[in-house]
């Protein structure tokens, strides 16, 4: 697959964006055709490392534009397809859910779609060369709903989503399932823990808690704070994408998380000491901890069961949440802190 033309959707956002620099960098032959939005959450400063890469493209157009899509399949012929697009901010699929069900779902179909006719000429019948193609769906833990104080998500889990945004990932899935069991389309799913790291928003909580600490803001934590994520440091997720794109087993589900269940107080006091000792005012940046009013519908927690990947594709992560956490706030305080 080294060799290939892969069509990344979402590529412009922040775990796109982070895999398509470590892919390129990995694949020096393969070639990559980004094709984002551009909306809120997509910048191409976020891709200013592949800018200038002979086998870097991008296109500016939306996932549910079907006569795009079959245009670009036409001219690149791709032998992959690496789907992240999606709108996945929790708080905005609760004020415009909309937005969510179009990108989401009607967005996952119409490439799902597009790929299989360009692919195959029948149910269970590849075109000439296209043998080894591959459509690779980007998903969330979100889609199994929330845990109670013990257990884990597995492959296995059934889904239970609570919001619209993590609905309409759930319906995606469900869409990519389908088409492998009905046409036979080489298809996996990854389903990630929280990610952090550099370039994401900055309306995600880790950024918030940076941004508002340096800038002497309250710095504010939903309810009491005690909602758990397991997060996963971006690059081990993207490295954990690159595994399963080239060795999953079609139709098959892989769990990537970081074994890192942190609850968002935790996350908050461990910025705010990192932030203390790199950054140092006269009070702590603890002081501006401050709890709002927590959002509908706020799952209490998340944590994945990771041993599929790590056993069937030798997959692991490098970083420990202590340790991630420190690179993060070092990347945004380049971000924030201008020289």
């Amino acid at each position: 697959m080294t060799n290939s033309t892969i069509l990344v959707s979402g590529g412009a956002g922040f775990i796109g964006s982070n895999f398509i620099t470590y892919y390129l960098e990995e694949n020096p032959t393969a070639k990559i055709i980004n094709l984002d939005k551009l909306t809120y959450a997509g910048k191409l400063s976020n891709l200013i490392e592949v800018e200038n890469n002979k086998n870097y493209s991008f296109v500016k157009g939306d996932i549910c534009d079907r006569a795009l899509i079959e245009k670009l399949f036409n001219i690149y012929n791709f032998n992959g397809v690496i789907h992240f697009a999606a709108e996945s901010h929790v708080d905005n699929s609760i004020e415009k859910p909309e937005a969510f069900i179009s990108t989401n779902v009607l967005g996952t179909f119409t490439l799902l779609d597009v790929a299989k006719n360009h692919w195959m000429q029948a149910p269970n019948k590849v075109n000439e060369g296209c043998t080894n193609n591959r459509f690779l769906h980007i998903s969330t833990d979100e889609v199994y709903g929330t845990l109670g104080e013990t257990g884990l998500f597995t492959e296995l889990t059934p889904y239970a989503p609570n919001s619209p945004y993590s609905a309409s990932k759930a319906s995606s899935d469900f869409i990519v399932r389908s088409y492998f069991h009905t046409f036979g389309m080489n298809v996996v799913t990854t389903n990630c823990s929280n990610n952090y790291g550099p370039k994401q928003h900055d309306e995600k909580l880790i950024p918030t808690i940076i941004r508002k600490a340096i800038q002497g803001e309250n710095i504010p934590i939903y309810g009491n704070g005690k909602n758990i994520r397991d997060w996963l440091y971006v690059l081990d997720h993207c490295k954990g994408i690159d595994l399963v794109y080239k060795t999953g087993k079609a139709g098959e589900t892989y769990n990537i998380g970081g074994k890192n269940e942190r609850d968002n107080i935790y996350i908050a006091n461990t910025i705010c000491e990192v932030l203390d000792t790199v950054l140092p005012k006269q009070k702590s940046y603890k002081e501006l901890i401050t709890f709002v009013k927590d959002r509908p519908g706020h799952d209490f927690r998340y944590a994945i069961d990771a041993s599929k990947i790590q056993k069937e594709l030798d997959w692991k992560a490098n970083e420990n949440f202590e340790s991630g956490i420190k690179k993060t706030i070092n990347w945004y305080l380049k971000k924030y802190i201008k020289a």
